[in-house]
């Protein structure tokens, strides 16, 4: 029976609305995201984005009958929710005047190994969100009636209805205890336990759409809403239903998330960005995170795409990219990226896939990752060097990619007939390759970062 299900997908550079029929994808339309500069500080712009999804929703419901609807956003975002608006703007999480809390935050915030979310800068952290809105904001955090992570805050404006979900609070917010199901002892210690609201699952729907946005759009009134997941592990569903562990998905973006199903926690380390995020089904995965897709663009600049002659050109010529070069994610995060050699401008997109692939490989490394398959989906699978630069750095693991990028939304839209009854999509085989010189380019390049401190 046909159902096609709508996807608000809501990224930190992009937003989108994709319509899928038991994961074929009909329809999609994007839009830029933007960020307002402030005040009271530098947030998420939640109307253009929600003019957006009204717009489209009403374009897709002309020639689609829509059955669901299902939101998922990326993390390090959540909501203030009042009597029935924002109390207190979306913050961005790139605001950088949040580290001035730090003292006092540090002196509430859980350890690593109760939360097993390192400490990461500006507000990446939703925890430390919340402790400035709260510090500093006291008037608007005042007029708070529920706090909601970022995918909620949508299905609460379609429905109505505000809930918590686990992939999303369990995002390295420091509010999540992983191994024992429950929030982190610093809800009690910030004194934001009143806020937070009902557990529910990401596959449960929260009730029909409202009445009014309904009419407005076109839809049915009893179209149901879905409580929505945390971006990255939407872009996680498809394989944890069709793989056995152990296997990694790297989710690719503005981030490059790494999800290791079946891996040991015991080796994440916050110094390196390991962590854990939880899936689904409240299950603590093994995770890696760097901002590659960000640093690829600012390593490429307008160099083109990469092929693998290009990257042999740049083994040859010893260049060599070394983290980080924006100021966030990964184990060099607090090191300023730099670029040493020469390397023309029709080479820079070569040298950005290899700095990626390299950075990729260290943190599966670090993490243990050594066996199962490589699955990467997103951004990076349309980049078939990087997929073979990275099968390359790592021959004992078959290296896959997902066919197209529309993982994160047909991931997501797999929650509204969860578990799925269809065939999932198989991501095709990435041949393996010998690439001259990456074995002693590899050497070179691990030995001068391993000499970097952090």
């Amino acid at each position: 029976m046909s159902q096609t299900v709508a996807v608000l997908d809501i990224g930190k550079t992009n937003v989108k609305l994709a319509l899928f029929d038991h994961g074929r994808l009909l329809w999609e339309k994007s839009a830029p995201n933007s960020i307002r500069p402030g005040p009271p500080y530098p947030h998420e712009d939640v109307e253009s984005a929600w003019r957006f999804f009204l717009d489209a929703l009403r374009e897709a419901a002309r020639a689609h009958r829509i059955s669901a609807i299902v939101p998922t956003a990326h993390g390090a975002a959540g909501a203030l929710i009042g009597e029935d608006d924002l109390a207190a703007p979306v913050m961005d999480y790139e605001f950088a005047d949040v580290d001035a809390i730090e003292p006092d935050y540090a002196a509430l915030r859980p350890p690593f190994s109760e939360t097993l979310s390192p400490k990461l800068p500006a507000g990446l952290n939703l925890g430390r969100q919340l402790a400035y809105q709260k510090w500093r904001c006291p008037e608007l955090f005042a007029n708070a009636k529920h706090f909601v992570g970022y995918p909620q805050y949508w299905s609460w404006r379609l429905s109505g209805v505000a809930v918590s979900e686990v992939t999303t609070i369990g995002a390295h917010t420091d509010l999540w205890a992983p191994r024992q199901g429950q929030v982190s002892s610093l809800v009690k210690a910030l004194g934001v336990g009143h806020l937070l609201q009902p557990m529910r699952r990401a596959f449960d729907p929260l009730g029909p759409i409202k009445p009014d946005i309904a009419a407005a759009c076109g839809l049915a009134p009893d179209t149901p809403v879905f409580c929505g997941i945390h971006d990255s592990n939407a872009s996680l569903l498809p394989y944890l239903v069709s793989r056995q562990a152990p296997f990694t998905v790297l989710s690719t973006g503005t981030w490059v998330i790494l999800m290791s199903v079946g891996l040991s926690l015991d080796q994440l380390d916050p110094r390196d960005d390991t962590l854990a995020n939880v899936d689904a089904l409240g299950r603590p995965i093994a995770c890696g995170r760097f901002m590659g897709g960000r640093e690829y663009a600012m390593i490429a600049g307008s160099g083109g795409n990469a092929d693998l002659g290009a990257i042999e050109r740049v083994i040859a010529s010893g260049a060599m990219a070394l983290p980080c070069f924006c100021g966030q994610g990964g184990p060099y995060a607090t090191t300023e990226g730099v670029v040493r050699g020469e390397v023309a401008a029709r080479d820079r997109a070569a040298l950005a896939t290899l700095y990626c692939a390299l950075v990729s490989d260290l943190m599966l490394t670090r993490m243990g990752a050594t066996i199962g398959d490589l699955i990467v989906e997103g951004t990076f699978a349309r980049n078939l060097p990087f997929c073979m630069a990275l099968g390359a750095l790592r021959p004992a693991q078959r290296v896959f990619a997902a066919k197209d990028a529309a993982g994160t939304a047909r991931g997501a839209a797999m929650l509204a007939q969860w578990p799925p009854s269809y065939r999932i999509a198989e991501p095709g085989p990435v041949d393996s390759i010998s690439i001259a010189g990456l074995d002693s380019y590899h050497k070179a390049w691990t030995a001068t970062v391993d000499g970097i401190a952090r």
